[in-house]
């Protein structure tokens, strides 16, 4: 049974067959982008185990929309060609230096694989939104939100309190003793259009307390979007108890901060902001944007160039740091890598893509291993032929 399982894992059949899938994973992926953006897209197909393609685009009302094929997600075909490739490795590969080049290219693709996984389950991706000579010790990500309370007290001092909120469902309850205070989750929409109500329509409201009692606001449903360039308006009303006393309920959004004044609660003699809003990452140092270029073609509104300069402030490390960041040459900073991305607000505003992947040298390091075993193979190749050649020439000789 054992020996069964073993040939079959390291069997050349198998590695064909996955490479198939492989191939067909990347071809409906790629299809897929249409409809699902490229976060989404590689989601679903490379960041699961079990994909159903459908070729309708989402939300559709045919009845075929319920049929779908299933393909194997990159989570299990990853697994299974590299426990492919090491099985066949150790049970079939006899070690000699005419083979040293083939132990160089599978030692890279495991590598290779390898890192991947790292990247997916390790590597964080960010934005940084900076106004001309605006500082910033936090960047944020549009594809997840949190609900925050912030300890508004003392004006000096900024206390948050942050809850990942992309999996909660009405009815759940947030119960933790770091909260100052128990969250009941009446209603959560992960995407939304809020609107203020007109004067002859009686639609019962909301929430009780805050901007849905002083705006007169409504959240409805609306299906999420996955477009890249689109942002889904997760929306929440959330009930409030200090204790067992009941502080009332309010509507929080991902849409209200920079629109609408915060929405405060008094608990305890203490004032505290809640809102809900795109999930932030905040750094021990900041960055300061000094001035943003935007070079463009001649009689054209194509960019050919864009850059920030930009100070990184770290007091720990006591370093300030000035660099240009533009196209194709990031600043690498503290395991960061900030990539000039995009720029708004009539060149005056400039967003850094910012990427923490641990596992970033890898990919380099496995693509050197497999092209100096290429080289390596071929070579001992050559040198076998002449060899041969020359035998050859000699018999014939004598």
């Amino acid at each position: 049974m054992f020996r069964r399982l073993l040939l079959f894992f390291c069997s050349l059949r198998l590695t064909v067959v996955l490479l198939g899938f492989s191939m067909a994973l990347v071809f409906f992926g790629t299809l897929d982008q249409v409809n699902f953006g490229i976060h989404e897209t590689q989601k679903r197909y490379f960041e699961s185990f079990l994909v159903l393609w459908n070729p309708l685009p989402p939300f559709s009302d045919s009845p075929f929309a319920r049929i779908a094929l299933p393909l194997p997600g990159g989570y299990l075909l990853g697994p299974l060609l590299l426990i492919n490739l090491l099985v066949a490795q150790i049970y079939r590969f006899r070690w000699s230096w005419q083979k040293s080049g083939i132990l160089l290219i599978h030692g890279g693709l495991v590598l290779l694989i390898l890192s991947e996984f790292i990247t997916d389950f390790y590597a964080e991706e960010r934005q940084f939104w900076l106004d001309e000579g605006q500082t910033k010790n936090w960047s944020e990500t549009f594809m997840e939100n949190e609900i925050v309370l912030i300890d508004r007290t003392d004006p000096t001092l900024e206390t948050v309190y942050a809850i990942d909120s992309d999996d909660l469902e009405a009815g759940d309850w947030i119960d933790d003793e770091r909260l100052p205070v128990r969250l009941f989750v009446e209603a959560y929409l992960p995407n939304s259009s809020i609107r203020p109500t007109g004067p002859n329509e009686n639609i019962p409201l909301q929430a009780t307390r805050g901007l849905v009692q002083e705006r007169r606001l409504i959240a409805q449903y609306t299906p999420e979007t996955f477009k890249d360039n689109e942002i889904n308006t997760d929306t929440a009303v959330v009930r409030v108890f200090d204790g067992e006393n009941e502080l009332g309920s309010w509507m929080i959004s991902n849409i209200f901060e920079g629109r609408f004044p915060p929405q405060t609660i008094q608990i305890g003699g203490r004032t505290y902001e809640i809102g809900l809003r795109f999930k932030r990452t905040y750094y021990p140092f900041s960055v300061t944007l000094l001035d943003f270029t935007h070079d463009r073609y001649p009689g054209t509104e194509i960019p050919m160039n864009f850059s920030s300069r930009v100070i990184v402030t770290d007091p720990d490390e006591e370093v300030q740091r000035e660099s240009l960041i533009y196209m194709n040459h990031p600043l690498r900073y503290s395991g960061n890598t900030f990539y000039q991305a995009s720029f708004a607000n009539q060149d005056t505003s400039s967003m850094l893509q910012v990427v923490n992947n641990p596992g970033w040298t890898l990919p380099y390091i496995s693509v050197a291993l497999v092209g100096v075993g290429l080289v390596v193979q071929f070579g001992l190749g050559l040198s076998r032929s002449r060899v041969i050649r020359k035998s050859r020439k000699k018999e014939s000789r004598s």
